[in-house]
C-alpha cells in the first residue's frame, strides 16, 4: 500500500473528527475562551474584522451607556457616542481573566482620557492602567475604578504644541494631589519622567504590556519593551489603597476592558484612540 493512502478504516475515523472541528466555536479561535491546551500561549483577543468576543456595558455606568467603538481597517476605533457628548462607557471582553499577560498596541489621538481596565466588573470597577492622553495625564501607570479611588503617579505630563496646535513633545511636574497620589514606596518600581518621554512615541503605535498576578495583584506594566512601573497589591501602602474592598469589588478573575472616558470635559471633539494586536497569555 502506498505510504500517502488510507485504509477504509483510518480515512473513517479521520472524517469522524470533521464534525467536532467545526463545531469549536468562533470565541475560542480568537481567544476569548481559551482551551487548557492554549494556556500560557498567546491568542488573539481581536479578529482584525469585528467586536465578536466583546461587548460594551449592558447598563448604563458612571462613564456612560457605552461610548462608540468601530472597526476600521483592522483597527478598533473608540470614542464618545455621539462625538463629544460626554457619552462614554466601556467595551469589555466576554471571558473572564485572573493571573495573565496583556498586549496590545494603542495610538490615542491627544486629548483622549482612556485605559485598560483589569479584573472589571459589570458596573466598570477595577484596576486601570492610564491611557490618560492629555494635559496633567499620563499613561502606563495605576488607578483604581470604582467607590474610593486610588491612583499613583509619580508624575503627569502636559503636552508642549507648535502654532498649528500640533503636539511636539511634553513637559513633567508633580501630581499637585500630593502624597494621596504619590509616595517613593508606592510602587516597587517607576521609571523617571525622562525615561518615560523617551519610550513614548507621538503620532505612532505604542505597544503595552500589562503582567498581573494573584489575588492581591502584582501589576506589572512596560511600554514599547521598557518596564515603567510595578505595583504590588499585597503590600502597597498607599492610604487609598483598600486592599479588601478591591478584592471584593474585583473578584480573583474578571473582565478585561478598554475605556472611553465619560465628560464632556474628559475627551476632545474629534478625538479617537486606536486599538489593534489585542492578545493574551493566560498564566
Amino acid at each position: 500500500m502506498n505510504k500517502n493512502q488510507y485504509t477504509r478504516r483510518e480515512l473513517l475515523a479521520r472524517l469522524a473528527l470533521v464534525p467536532a472541528i467545526l463545531a469549536i466555536p468562533r470565541a475560542d479561535i480568537m481567544g476569548n475562551s481559551l482551551s487548557t491546551s492554549q494556556k500560557g500561549k498567546f491568542v488573539s483577543l481581536f479578529d482584525g474584522k469585528t467586536l465578536a468576543g466583546w461587548h460594551t456595558n449592558k447598563e448604563k455606568i458612571g462613564h456612560g451607556t457605552g461610548g462608540q467603538w468601530t472597526v476600521e481597517k483592522g483597527v478598533i476605533v473608540s470614542q464618545q457616542d455621539p462625538p463629544g457628548s460626554g457619552n462614554g462607557g466601556i467595551l469589555m471582553t466576554g471571558k473572564k481573566y485572573g493571573d495573565f499577560e496583556l498586549e496590545i498596541d494603542v495610538w490615542p489621538d491627544w486629548g483622549v482620557d482612556s485605559g485598560v481596565f483589569l479584573r472589571c466588573n459589570e458596573k466598570g470597577e477595577c484596576f486601570q492602567i492610564y491611557v490618560d492622553y492629555h494635559d496633567n495625564g499620563l499613561v502606563a501607570f495605576i488607578s483604581t475604578e470604582g467607590g474610593d479611588r486610588m491612583y499613583i503617579r509619580p508624575f503627569v505630563i502636559d503636552g508642549i504644541l507648535d502654532d498649528k496646535g500640533k503636539l511636539t513633545g511634553f513637559t513633567t511636574k508633580p501630581d499637585s494631589r500630593g502624597e494621596d497620589a504619590w509616595r517613593p514606596d508606592y510602587l516597587l518600581y517607576h521609571a523617571s519622567a525622562e525615561q518615560w518621554k523617551k519610550t513614548w512615541k507621538i503620532d505612532k503605535w505604542n505597544t503595552l504590556r500589562i503582567r498581573c498576578v494573584g489575588k492581591y495583584p502584582r501589576i506589572t506594566t512596560w511600554m514599547n519593551n521598557v518596564k515603567i512601573m510595578e505595583f504590588d497589591g499585597e503590600t502597597c501602602p498607599s492610604p487609598r489603597y483598600k486592599k479588601e474592598l478591591f478584592a471584593e469589588m474585583f473578584g480573583r478573575e474578571n473582565h478585561i476592558a478598554l475605556q472611553v472616558h465619560g465628560g464632556k470635559g474628559s475627551w476632545k471633539e474629534g478625538a479617537v484612540c486606536r486599538w489593534k494586536n489585542i492578545r493574551i497569555k493566560e498564566l
